[in-house]
């Protein structure tokens, strides 16, 4: 247990939390500071805790109130990194035209402060926007400039979590080959860092490429594991993620009560803590599976359901993967 800091030591402390991936332990510290104290940085800090673990709501008015004091005091540098969570945070939600907007404004500024980490991870989070809303011929090109600048700094988190998106976009795009190279580095670089949300971000990307391949034998054991990891860290997010996963797998297994069950734990928690893409995602196979199940009523509840975030998202090619399973 960590005890209460001083005021002067918070942000010293909230940022070894955050470091070395104990979120849970960083907000319960900011919390027992009392929200009046704290500076803009650990204001940040406690944000970013907050959205590693899902804490969305949490993590935006915390975020959003560091880039107005760093903005009072003019400091472009705090001001850069709380935009660019807060687009981390608007992608969450499904807020895209926002989030890439203030992605684009994180990065601009990083370009102007000649900062190359901050405009990694920009990069690599205006990617996944770009990805999402139907370019990702684009965001692989982002990603690209992302891994190389982490690669430049040393920086194997970043290179992972890079690399775990670049699988996926590949994957996406049925070029298994790169998407294979892309998982095995994610995977490998994560346990360099050895975080548990790491490991279950990249082990759970690899196991549902091996499911998109036909390989659910391999990717059930790499499932359990990720699984682990996710629930001993508090990632509740990342615990629905999985499960999402493993509906896949059973649906395609023909386990369709199981796939059922999967889907809505997942989808569930991603409404709990209002993870748009998440919620669009697993409702979109909660409704393969009821309807293999000829639950006709709840199917077409949730395929109107998943539809409708998909187009609001603008997520194009998941909404064509979808409609194309459902005519199957």
């Amino acid at each position: 247990m960590v005890s209460t800091p001083s005021a002067d030591d918070l942000t010293d402390l909230l940022r070894e939390l955050v470091r070395t991936g104990r979120f849970r332990e960083a907000v319960e510290a900011y919390h027992r500071a009392g929200d009046a104290a704290p500076r803009a940085d650990a204001r940040l800090l406690a944000a970013t805790a907050a959205t590693r673990l899902g804490e969305l709501d949490l993590a935006e008015r915390l975020a959003g109130e560091a880039v107005r004091r760093f903005a009072e005091r003019g400091d472009f540098d705090g001001r850069m990194r709380a935009l660019n969570l807060l687009g981390v945070i608007g992608f969450e939600r499904g807020q895209l035209a926002e989030a890439e907007r203030r992605l684009t404004e994180a990065l601009s500024i990083a370009y102007r402060l000649e900062d190359s980490l901050v405009a990694a991870r920009a990069c690599n989070n205006l990617a996944s926007v770009i990805h999402l809303r139907g370019r990702p011929d684009e965001a692989v090109g982002l990603y690209r400039g992302a891994l190389l600048s982490y690669q430049r700094l040393g920086d194997r988190r970043g290179t992972a979590e890079t690399y775990h998106n670049l699988g996926l976009t590949y994957r996406q795009l049925a070029d298994y080959d790169e998407a294979e190279k892309a998982v095995t580095q994610a995977v490998r670089h994560a346990e360099s860092v050895g975080e548990p949300t790491l490991m279950a971000l990249t082990s759970g990307g690899r196991a549902e490429l091996r499911i998109d391949q036909g390989d659910a034998e391999l990717a059930l054991p790499e499932l359990d594991r990720a699984s682990r990891m996710a629930g001993l860290a508090g990632d509740v997010i990342g615990v629905a993620e999985l499960r999402r996963i493993r509906a896949v797998a059973a649906w395609r297994d023909g386990r369709y009560d199981e796939a059922v069950e999967e889907a809505e734990a997942g989808r569930r928690t991603a409404e709990e803590h209002d993870v748009a893409l998440l919620k669009a995602e697993c409702a979109a196979l909660a409704a393969l599976a009821y309807r293999a199940l000829e639950r006709t009523e709840t199917a077409e509840a949730r395929r109107a359901e998943a539809v409708e975030a998909f187009r609001g998202l603008g997520a194009v090619k998941l909404l064509e993967r979808f409609e194309e399973d459902w005519t199957a």
